[in-house]
């Protein structure tokens, strides 16, 4: 049971303490006389509707509205003083950490600055 409690308090901390970046790219129509049959993204990539893919840590999908893209890499509004967000780009992912002990997860108190 404590195991639990502990999971869904890291859950909560990580929904607060972090928020999501994304973004959207509305589906841009040239010729009404020819449908598109997907969306072109930023570098001139065609992805077809219902696609999803991963650039740069952003989870994107292309739909019949556009692109949408969210940072997999949380923003993070506020931590205490204990405790540190360390991030792998490479890998697309992180670890809250204890600034003292990187290699101990942080379990330490927040707050959301609004």
């Amino acid at each position: 049971m404590g195991s639990l409690v502990r999971v869904v308090v890291c859950v909560l901390m990580l929904v607060v303490v972090c928020r999501a970046q994304c973004f959207f790219q509305g589906l841009e129509t040239k010729d009404l006389k020819t449908p598109t049959k997907g969306c072109v993204d930023k570098e001139g990539k065609q992805h077809v509707f219902g696609s999803s893919w991963v650039k740069d840590c952003y989870d994107c999908s292309c739909s019949m509205r556009g692109i949408r893209c969210c940072n997999r890499i949380p923003e993070v509004v506020d931590l205490s003083a204990e405790c540190e967000l360390v991030v792998d780009r490479k890998a697309c992912s992180y670890r809250l950490v204890m600034k003292s002990d990187k290699t101990k997860d942080c379990n330490s108190s927040f707050s959301m600055v609004l």
